[in-house]
């Protein structure tokens, strides 16, 4: 442990009941292109270090970004623990913790002139086929280590590489808007960009000309991108173990229940070989482990941090996260859907008129507690007679998620977006609204 880390620990054990420090270290290497140029490169170094006490029975926090600032630090979270919020649970204990493979040596190797090239290929690919496109994105590397350690003996220590390429496309043709766009990223190194272009490509041919689509109620494929942008904000909100203590969340005293259609199962997986979202313990020092939060549709679980374990009865399932300097919360880790047997293919053959949803803006703003979603299609396509015929504009999907999510087929199309592994959900009819 960081000799500036340990002291502090020590100083703050000394003057309260319980005591933890959080402490990171990173470095960067982002390369940023915009409107198809270069725009920066530069390594970044940062570190932060967050204190949290326990004195009197009230919650005290002390943060900084330099490790040896730990008597400002133990003063900072001494005064905040005077009005701090009551405390009601204990720092984890020593404890064993999952081997979780997160580090790649050929990362640290990456070069910049490499991340460089690998942003110059997306857009030189991109724009051979479709010049008109301006092209926003880049590649980056990352390292960090990470130290979680208590007064009552709790410690855990790892180390995180991490690389992730993205580009975000936009095509202008007077008052006519597109945007398309992918990404990935990984602990290992990403060899080559060819799938992210690849995706990219499809979608600026699937959009290469825009059609009308009548309103009403229309089956609607959401691909991976359409399931995280539709379904999944409601879903974690809905499963996280505050909103459901606090009653609201619709999933009070549904547990164990049917809610779901048996063909959707969902789990938070903090454990995942070589995601930039897994770590052998969570940000409070609980060992990350698989949670089943639906299982063939019925609900199993809620994640939780320690607090709100303590408050519902419960025990942290490893989800406990903070940002640089704040309090910890309940968060996912990864959250994976079990994929089906269909093929995309044959979900679009079987719709005579529908939609795919790739994007949705704005879904989000419903009553999202309520599991409500309405967004404006970002970017869609038209279905006829089991063919893609063009791209949609001016089109907004609304639906509940706890209607529709009882009568889906689930396809074998599953890929990252994001914290989500998830394939395409086919849903028989969904209220869809064009001008």
């Amino acid at each position: 442990m960081n000799p500036s880390i340990e002291k502090l620990l020590e100083k703050a054990a000394a003057v309260s009941e319980q005591a933890d420090v959080f402490f990171v270290e990173s470095e960067e290497t982002p390369v940023q292109f915009e409107s198809n140029r270069l725009k920066s490169l530069q390594a970044k170094q940062s570190s932060s270090v967050t204190l949290r006490i326990i004195k009197n029975g009230r919650l005290g926090l002390g943060v900084s970004a330099r490790p040896d600032d730990g008597d400002k630090i133990l003063e900072m979270a001494l005064e905040t623990a005077q009005f701090g919020q009551p405390v009601s649970y204990e720092l984890p204990e020593p404890q064993g913790y999952p081997k979780v493979e997160i580090w790649d040596d050929a990362v640290v190797q990456v070069s910049t002139d490499e991340l460089v090239a690998i942003g110059e290929k997306m857009i030189t690919e991109i724009t051979s086929r479709y010049p008109e496109v301006r092209c926003d994105g880049g590649a980056e590397t990352a390292r960090m280590s990470v130290t979680v350690a208590n007064s009552r003996g709790g410690m855990a220590h790892y180390k995180k590489t991490v690389m992730g390429i993205g580009i975000q496309g936009t095509r202008i043709r007077g008052t006519d808007m597109l945007f398309v766009g992918d990404g990935e990223d990984d602990c290992r190194v990403i060899k080559n960009a060819d799938t992210v272009i690849a995706n990219v490509l499809t979608q600026l041919d699937r959009a290469s000309k825009n059609v009308s689509i009548r309103s009403g109620e229309l089956p609607v494929i959401f691909t991976p991108s359409g399931v995280a942008s539709a379904f999944i904000p409601a879903l974690a909100s809905a499963l996280n173990g505050k909103l459901v203590f606090e009653g609201a969340s619709p999933l009070v005293n549904k547990l164990g229940e049917t809610v779901f259609s048996e063909k959707f199962s969902l789990y938070d997986d903090g454990m995942l070989p070589m995601r930039p979202t897994s770590a052998p313990c969570d940000d409070e020092g609980t060992a990350t482990r698989r949670t089943p939060l639906v299982e063939n549709g019925r609900v199993m679980n809620f994640y939780y941090d320690l607090k709100t374990a303590a408050r519902a009865g419960k025990v942290s399932t490893g989800n406990g996260a903070r940002g640089r300097g704040g309090a910890p919360a309940p968060s996912i880790n990864a959250l994976t859907l079990t994929p089906g047997e269909a093929s995309f293919e044959s979900l679009l053959a079987d719709i005579k008129e529908g939609l795919v949803v790739e994007y949705l803006m704005g879904a989000e703003q419903g009553n999202v507690l309520g599991g409500d979603f309405s967004g404006n299609v970002l970017l869609g396509y038209k279905v006829e007679n089991g063919k893609i015929t063009g791209r949609v504009k001016d089109t907004v999907v609304a639906g509940n998620i706890y209607k529709l999510l009882k009568n889906i087929t689930v396809a074998s199309d599953i890929c990252w977006q994001g914290n989500l592994y998830a394939p395409s959900i086919f849903c028989p009819a969904v209220s869809v609204a064009a001008k």
